[in-house]
Order: C-alpha cells, then structure tokens, then sequence
C-alpha cells in the first residue's frame, strides 16, 4: 500500500490476556485512504500483494522512520482491520507490507474475538464506526503458542494461573472443533480459532453485523506460516 494515511493520536493498552491493542484515534473519518473511499476487495488484494512482496524478501516499506509519521500527522485512514496474535513473530505491519497508516491493528494472544470483551470489540467498531474501514481479517499463524496451551489442556482438564486460563478457555472450542479433522491437530485448531473469530467478528451488534450483511463491510480469515512468510486465506 503505497498512499498515506493521517494519524492523530495512538495509546497502546496491553493487559494481563496478552493483549496489546492499537486505539488510534482521528477526527478525520471520511474513509479510504486518503479520503479516497476503497472497497474491500481492494484492500484485501493490496494486503496479499503486499504480502507476496514481503516473502520474497522485496518490501517497498523496509524502514521506518519519524519522517514517515509527521507525513501521517494530521488524521488516519487504514484501508483494514487486523486482528491478530501478540506472537513477537507476527507483526501485520510487516508480513503484508504495509505502509504507516495502511492497516488499524489489534493484537491479542490466539487472535481471539470475545464478543462480551470491550476492549477487542470496541476496537474493531471504532475502526468500522468511525474511520468508515471496509474490510476486517481476523489473521491465525503456525506455531501458535495461545493454541497449542489449549490442546495441551482440554483434555488434562486442568487450569493455568491468572487470565491465561480464560484465553486459553476461548480458544478450546476452536480445538474441539479441530480434533476430528485429519493432519496435525495444532494447524488444525488455529485455522478453526480463525474461522471462528470471522464468525464472531460478522456477528457483532450492534456496528459490524448490519455493515455485513448489507455489504459494506467484508470479514475475512486467513493464516501465516511462520516459515514460508506467506498469508493463506482460508474459505469460509
């Protein structure tokens, strides 16, 4: 993504789940980049473009620097949604090459939706409410750590200490889900944690459930392999 967005003012909030989320907030809201309206096909074919450049090892946003914010100073506009793992290896930013302002992040240990949670759901709803952001992925990756927590304890029927065992309970239906589909059942139940973040996510009352089903807002899942670099959009 090559156009600049605004941005006006970014507090990062972080808690005990793992949960780091991106609040940007703007008085701009008219949308698209650089107020130029973008549909969500188009976001989403100029993130996997991105995408295939960064795992070719050829990004044309190698580096930041404090030039590239004072750009963006004045307000935003992410042409998308990202919801994804705290994981230290999976930055969104980075694995779609994405240029500063091009994508609103929140980040949370397994990329999970509560849908009761404030702090994941009212994310989402300020980027689609007010920044007027058509399109939503909810992004899973290999080796993940929040759901290999989960397989390891839906069977031992035991807990992990403090808010980690209420993450990992979020993510154990993905893991149910998973255990009858042959292969390894750890790709398994992260693709089916994404798949059921998408359901979630176009479930949302009362902002992101009529963009849906109206068309004015697309949810979309996909997972990042850790070794090849590259995003598979999974199927609904």
């Amino acid at each position: 993504m090559k156009t600049k967005h605004k941005i006006n003012q970014v507090i990062v909030l972080t808690c005990a789940l793992g949960l780091s989320v991106v609040v940007v907030l703007s008085a701009d809201t008219s949308g698209g980049r650089s107020g130029v309206p973008i549909s969500a096909d188009e976001a989403l074919k100029e993130l996997m473009a991105g995408n295939a450049r960064f795992a070719k090892g050829q990004p044309e946003h190698p580096r930041r620097n404090p030039e590239d914010i004072r750009a963006v100073a004045e307000g935003q506009n992410p042409a998308a949604v990202i919801v994804a793992c705290a994981d230290s290896r999976v930055s969104p930013e980075l694995l779609f090459d994405a240029g500063v302002g091009d994508v609103f992040v929140i980040r949370v240990a397994g990329n999970v939706v509560d849908g009761a949670g404030a702090a994941v759901k009212g994310s989402i709803e300020y980027a689609i409410a007010e920044l007027n952001v058509p399109l939503v992925v909810v992004l899973g990756h290999s080796s993940c750590g929040a759901v290999k927590a989960a397989v390891q304890h839906i069977d031992q029927k035991d807990s992990l200490p403090g808010a980690i065992n209420g993450l990992v309970e979020l993510i154990k239906p993905a893991v149910s889900g998973a255990k009858s589909t042959p292969g390894n059942v750890y790709d398994n139940a992260a693709r089916e944690n994404v798949k059921i973040g998408v359901e979630k996510v176009k479930k949302l009352d009362p902002i992101l459930a009529p963009r849906v089903k109206d068309g004015r807002v697309k949810v979309v899942g996909g997972i990042y392999d850790l070794k090849t670099g590259k995003v598979e959009l999974l199927s609904p």
